[in-house]
């Protein structure tokens, strides 16, 4: 009795399984849905801190020589940030993983953006970004490229985050939704400032 009881219980968790299975798939198939499910989902790969690079295999930056323009036009030149330690998000507002991690980077851009540079790079129209920023309350500065970006920066995936030290080697290389908020990021930018 015990035994038929336990297998009809399975039967019963399998079948809810395939339903929800199911639910989920359709939902990612209905383009009114699809983006918020992935941005769930995605919200989930963000908890996780992103990989430090060896520091005895690191590379360094092909170039700084690139130039940027603000949402106010203001033109930036990333050899500005030449000695400073500068973290490079590359991103869209129509990027799921991308509106994922941007929680973390407003919250990191909150404590750390008169120490380091933190530059976001997005090759859609201004205006765009910019609705996308007030709409979600992100005070964080977003660049567009008025020049081709260096060799390091031309990306195929979005998002792609770089930390970059002083000395222009890259500590962080990420393909995809972080959490630039944590501790091991804020430790780590915090042991580059002291160098």
């Amino acid at each position: 009795m015990a035994l038929h009881y336990l297998v009809d219980m399975e039967k019963k968790n399998i079948s809810v399984k395939n339903i929800l299975l199911f639910i989920i798939i359709v939902l990612l198939i209905i383009p009114q849905t699809r983006q918020q499910i992935q941005i769930v989902l995605n919200k989930g790969m963000a908890m996780i801190s992103p990989s430090i690079e060896n520091t005895g295999r690191s590379v360094q930056i092909s170039s700084y020589d690139w130039e940027l323009k603000d949402l106010n036009g203001n033109v930036f030149n990333l050899n500005n940030s030449k000695g400073r330690v500068v973290l490079i998000n590359i991103w869209a507002t129509w990027c799921p993983p991308c509106i994922a991690e941007m929680p973390s980077l407003n919250n990191l851009n909150n404590d750390y953006k008169d120490k380091i540079d933190i530059i976001l790079v997005s090759n859609e129209d201004q205006k765009v970004i910019k609705t996308f920023l007030d709409k979600n309350n992100y005070n964080f500065e977003v660049f567009t490229p008025i020049k081709q970006a260096p060799k390091t920066f031309t990306v195929n995936s979005i998002p792609r985050t770089f930390l970059i030290d002083k000395k222009g080697d890259i500590i962080i290389d990420e393909s995809g939704a972080a959490n630039w908020n944590s501790s091991k990021v804020r430790q780590t930018i915090d042991n580059l400032l002291k160098v």
